[in-house]
């Protein structure tokens, strides 16, 4: 691998695993389009770490604030929205039925669809409207949840809604800022939430990866090519975060659900006639 292409896959990185278009699907395309396969899951445990410190930056303040205080709500609810992805991933590893899946997944068999999924779920985060009746019987917007009012059910469901991210080309971020919304939080806190989620997700993830990643190791990838690639990821991935927040507070997603399913359908096509990648 060339440090300009590490560079191209940790851009990717940054951006995708924030923005709604799923970050692990756009890698597992890119590493088919230009025949990565040396070092390809060690590069990309690191790439994800290399994300996570960006929304370190971005909630450091609110990190602190939840680390001073680790026996307060919002972390429990962390929790429990952490788990579905959990038995999800213990799915996917100790029962065949949902390994044969997951394998057939991140080998790209389900990759068009599930860019598809991931554009029908930011389609209709757009349009969500909660509303409830007022004084006069009339049906008035209703406002969403902040933090605080966030309840377990509203976690478990997000929670499965991460779950459903694990999929190659569902966008983990779509999902679970989707998750938020049909529940009924505010969009500023969907946001939050869903990022401060992906810290124990991509970590996880990580922890759940590492044993791969060492048996495989670099394969004569050099550490500066690895360097270059986390450092864009880092950059990126900070500039994502600022980017989706606005976009989701702006009701700005549907650029993002176009994009997805013009790419879903490109794949599907390649798939099933042009067999130029898969």
């Amino acid at each position: 691998m060339t440090i300009w292409l590490a560079m191209l896959l940790g851009f990717v990185q940054g951006i995708a695993e924030f923005l709604p278009v799923s970050s692990s699907g756009h890698l597992l395309l890119l590493q088919k389009l230009f025949g990565v396969s040396e070092g390809a899951l060690f590069f990309t445990v690191m790439l994800h770490l290399a994300t996570l410190i960006a929304v370190f930056i971005v909630y450091w303040e609110t990190l602190i604030a939840l680390i001073k205080k680790p026996f307060q709500k919002t972390v429990l609810l962390l929790i429990i929205a952490t788990i579905p992805a959990v038995v999800v991933a213990l799915l996917s590893s100790k029962v065949e039925l949902f390994a044969s899946f997951f394998a057939a997944a991140e080998a790209g068999q389900y990759l068009g669809y599930c860019f598809l999924l991931t554009s029908v779920l930011l389609l209709l985060s757009d349009n969500i409207k909660h509303t409830q009746t007022d004084e006069n019987g009339n049906k008035v917007p209703k406002k969403g949840k902040k933090m605080k009012d966030v309840t377990v059910t509203d976690a478990v469901v997000i929670g499965c809604m991460q779950g459903v991210g694990v999929l190659p080309g569902v966008s983990r971020s779509g999902s679970t800022i989707s998750g938020a919304l049909f529940t009924g939080l505010n969009r500023k806190t969907a946001a939050d939430f869903s990022f401060l989620m992906s810290i124990p997700a991509i970590l996880g993830g990580a922890v759940f990866e590492i044993p791969g990643a060492i048996e495989t190791g670099m394969s004569g990838m050099h550490w500066t090519t690895l360097v270059a690639g986390m450092i864009v990821a880092g950059l990126t991935g900070y500039f994502a975060i600022k980017l989706m927040i606005s976009a989701v507070k702006k009701k700005k997603l549907w650029g993002f659900a176009a994009y997805t399913a013009i790419l879903g359908v490109l794949i599907l096509i390649d798939q099933f006639a042009t067999h130029l990648f898969f």
